[in-house]
C-alpha cells in the first residue's frame, strides 16, 4: 500500500517547489520584460544544453504556466503518495530526460520552454508502472489518470501547431515509458 513522505500535504514537496520555481521565474520574466526564452531547449546547439536544466521552469504565457502548473502538481503528488520509494528517482527522470530528447531530436529552429514534457512523463509513468505492476490499487491509479489526461496526452503528440513543443510531449511520454519499464523489472 503507499506510505507517505513528510512535506507538504504528507507527500514530497519537491514537486511544490518546483512550480514555486517555475512561478518566480515567469514573474520575473514578466516583470522585467528579460526574454527568458534563450533558456529553453535549443536542438543540437551547444547553448541550447543549458535548456536541459532551465526549459521546464520558462513559461510563454499565463496560459502556458496554468496548463503545466495544476497537471505537474497534480501527477507528481500522486507520483509521491502512492510511489514513495521510487518518487524521487522518477521526479528527476521526468525532469531532464524529455529534454534531452528534445535537444537530441528536434528539427525544428526554436526555443523548447515550459514543463509539459515533464507532465506527459510523469502522466505516461503512472499509467504504464500501474498497469505493470497490476495490484488493484495501481490499475485503480492508472485508470483515472487514463481516464482524466489519455485523450489530451493523445492529441498534445500531434504534431498539430507550431508553437508546441510535441517533441517535448513525445519526449516524455517516451520518458515515462522507460522509467515505468525500468522500475518495473530492472530495479527493484
Amino acid at each position: 500500500m503507499p506510505g507517505r513522505q513528510t512535506g507538504f500535504f504528507g507527500v514530497s514537496d519537491l514537486p511544490f517547489r518546483l512550480v514555486f520555481l517555475m512561478w518566480v521565474t515567469y514573474t520575473v520574466q514578466f516583470y522585467t520584460h528579460w526574454d527568458l526564452f534563450v533558456l529553453g531547449v535549443k536542438a543540437r546547439t551547444l547553448s541550447g544544453l543549458i535548456g536541459i536544466i532551465t526549459g521546464p521552469l520558462i513559461h510563454s504565457n499565463l496560459i502556458h504556466i496554468f496548463s503545466n502548473t495544476f497537471p505537474l502538481l497534480f501527477l507528481a503528488t500522486v507520483l509521491f503518495f502512492f510511489f514513495e520509494r521510487i518518487g524521487r528517482p522518477v521526479f528527476l527522470m521526468c525532469y531532464f530526460l524529455p529534454n534531452v530528447f528534445v535537444w537530441l531530436v528536434s528539427s525544428r529552429d526554436t526555443y523548447h520552454i515550459g514543463a509539459s514534457g515533464m507532465v506527459y512523463a510523469l502522466g505516461t509513468f503512472l499509467i504504464i508502472f500501474g498497469l505493470l505492476k497490476r495490484e488493484v490499487w495501481t490499475v485503480i491509479v492508472s485508470v483515472t489518470i487514463s481516464s482524466i489526461y489519455g485523450g489530451v496526452f493523445f492529441y498534445g503528440l500531434i504534431p498539430e501547431d507550431s508553437r508546441v513543443s510535441w517533441e517535448g510531449h513525445v519526449g516524455g511520454a517516451l520518458t515515462g515509458l522507460g522509467a515505468a519499464i525500468y522500475f518495473k523489472w530492472f530495479r527493484k
